[in-house]
Parts: structure tokens; C-alpha cells; sequence
């Protein structure tokens, strides 16, 4: 649940509240663009890192640090996000509608230990494998449409 006051009254009034994610991503040794997941803490589905906005931190920065804590990754941000999803999400006695901004993340470090580690599995798929697992429609959908041609940039040329 969110910690700030006004989060909290926003989503007692049914209002829309804010979320960043990290969909941390890789280019296999076969040149396939690959996507990881993590497991929920609670029904143990499959979701992409995600938690609240940060204060003092722009949401591309939260979602570096989201990537970290749940996923055990590190890397770079693309400075655009991939694009926003909503879903429902379940607090203990009610429901509150989240809209998610998403950022990709290109892993360059996976580590052995992280902080969540002991309460969360982790797997890297195939984009379309990974929009199979996933629950959010429109989330899925943004995961099924990405290719390694539109998020990995050339390397400048030496002249």
C-alpha cells in the first residue's frame, strides 16, 4: 500500500493512483531479445518489477531501483517510457485502479543475491512467452510488440 497520505486518500476516493515499473530487458547470445519476470510476493503470478513513485526521484529512477530490489538487476533506462497500463490492484480491503508507466531497463548486471530474493522468483523469456504469463491485457500487450530492432541502438561508428 502506498505510504504517502494523499496516495491513500486519492485511492479512498476512487480516484486513479500512479505506479512505475521496469521491464528489464536482454539480447541472448542468439540475438533474441529476451524479457525477465519476476513472481508476485503474494499469489506468486508472474509481473514485471513495479512499486510507487518515489519522492525526489523521477519515475525512470524509481523504476531502476525497482529493478534492483526485485529483480536483482541492474542497467540503463531507456528515457522514454515503453508506454502505461492499468490494472486493479487488490489492498486488503478493497480494490484501488493503478495506471503503471513503464520503463525498459537493458540488463548489464544480474545479481546472485538481491534484496528480494528470498520472497521472489525470477525468469527471463521470450517476449512472447513472457505476454502469455502475464495477467494485465495491456500489459501483455505492450511486452508482445517489443523487438530487439526498436530498443537496442547502434553503436556509433568510428570514423
Amino acid at each position: 500500500m502506498p505510504k504517502d497520505k494523499k496516495t491513500i486518500r486519492k485511492a479512498n476516493r476512487g480516484e486513479i493512483i500512479a505506479q512505475v515499473a521496469a521491464i528489464p530487458f536482454r539480447v541472448n547470445e542468439a540475438g533474441e531479445l529476451e524479457v525477465m519476470l519476476v513472481t508476485s510476493r503474494g499469489t506468486r503470478r508472474f509481473i514485471v518489477p513495479k512499486g510507487w513513485p518515489m519522492k525526489g526521484k523521477s519515475g525512470r529512477q524509481a523504476a531502476l531501483i525497482e529493478a534492483r530490489e526485485e529483480a536483482g538487476v541492474r542497467g540503463k533506462a531507456l528515457k522514454k517510457p515503453a508506454g502505461s497500463y492499468c490494472y486493479w490492484k487488490r489492498l486488503s480491503t478493497s480494490f484501488v485502479h493503478v495506471e503503471v508507466t513503464a520503463y525498459l531497463i537493458q540488463v548489464t548486471e544480474e545479481f546472485e543475491e538481491w534484496q528480494e530474493a528470498g520472497a521472489r522468483q525470477r525468469a527471463w523469456l521470450t517476449p512472447s512467452d513472457a505476454a502469455v504469463l502475464i495477467d494485465e491485457p495491456e500489459l501483455s500487450t505492450l511486452i508482445r510488440g517489443l523487438t530487439v530492432a526498436n530498443l537496442v541502438q547502434p553503436e556509433a561508428e568510428l570514423a
